[in-house]
């Protein structure tokens, strides 16, 4: 959450405008009623929720969740993963741009620490969660880091994805220079590692795999930019304050909030939900440099 937007002068949504628990686990079971199985955490930072492993458990327990998961920006994750995994959490992603403390700082923005989120990595694989790491990659700033943290995940047995840089939001300073398209991403890790790509697991899938010749693993790359997948897109994302967007790029969503709490009935959210994806339109990535509409920030919608 970039700090010269969120400041010590931000003045943030009063609790009664953001979603309670109930009203989240009841957006997870229309969502199951049409087809979903995957339900993410994502924030902004997830584990500064209070009482976040609750939730964890609440929408385990929904009937057709197959799989529930989290991003984290890892700092907080070394107290919570234990609890995490015995609320019912299957996977975490953790946000890691560098293993240079310079560099880490740079691509952060926030001061955190490097070695913070390496604990919380540890200790994440230590109580059995399934871990994955983002690398959002930008020339000039961290394109350095693509083969050494791609060695330590392989020696972590961790699955690293490389994100190319995304103009999400209107705060990141984006610039299409800045953007290491997947082709040479994958050129800098064919210079150390003989892979091969594999078909993806299931319909929709964002990131693009490749398997290591030697069969230590593999990693991916999401390239929004250079190859996008808007076609293709399964992902709604639904926001504290409960509006649902069913575009990472959208600059406003629909406002799912007022249907939980004015429709008792749940056969409501539901028609809800389901007219709001039928009638979808987005393809931004396909469309960038076409139009220019105002975006949504990272921090406020999740990734």
């Amino acid at each position: 959450m970039p700090v010269e937007v969120f400041g010590p002068g931000y003045a943030f949504l009063p609790k009664s405008e953001v979603l309670t628990f109930g009203e989240m686990v009841r957006t997870v079971q229309a969502s199951v009623e049409l087809g979903v199985k995957k339900v993410r955490l994502t924030g902004g930072e997830p584990l500064m929720r209070r009482g976040v492993e609750d939730l964890v458990a609440r929408i385990a327990a929904v009937a057709g969740v197959e799989d529930v998961a989290m991003t984290t920006n890892g700092i907080l994750l070394n107290h919570h993963a234990g609890n995490l995994k015995l609320a019912g959490l299957n996977r975490v992603t953790v946000s890691l741009d560098a293993l240079d403390s310079g560099i880490f700082s740079t691509m952060n923005g926030v001061g955190a620490k490097v070695e913070r989120v390496l604990a919380g990595i540890e200790t994440a694989l230590h109580h059995g969660l399934q871990v994955k790491v983002n690398m959002v990659v930008q020339r000039g700033v961290n394109e350095t880091e693509i083969l050494p943290l791609l060695k330590w995940c392989r020696e972590k047995k961790v699955t690293l994805r490389f994100i190319e840089f995304m103009d999400v939001g209107e705060s990141n300073g984006w610039v299409k220079d800045q953007v290491v398209p997947a082709a040479e991403i994958l050129n800098i890790v064919s210079s150390e590692f003989s892979s091969e790509m594999v078909a993806p697991e299931y319909p929709g899938e964002v990131a693009r795999r490749w398997c290591f010749e030697d069969g230590e693993g593999e990693f991916g790359i999401i390239s929004s930019v250079s190859k996008p997948f808007c076609s293709g897109c399964t992902r709604l994302r639904v926001s504290a304050e409960g509006k649902a967007f069913t575009c990472l790029f959208s600059a406003q969503g629909a406002d799912l909030k007022k249907v939980l709490r004015e429709c008792g009935n749940e056969s409501e959210v539901v028609d809800f939900l389901r007219g709001l994806w039928t009638s979808r339109k987005d393809r931004y990535s396909e469309e960038r440099g076409l139009v220019d509409l105002p975006k949504a920030e990272m921090s406020y919608l999740g990734g």
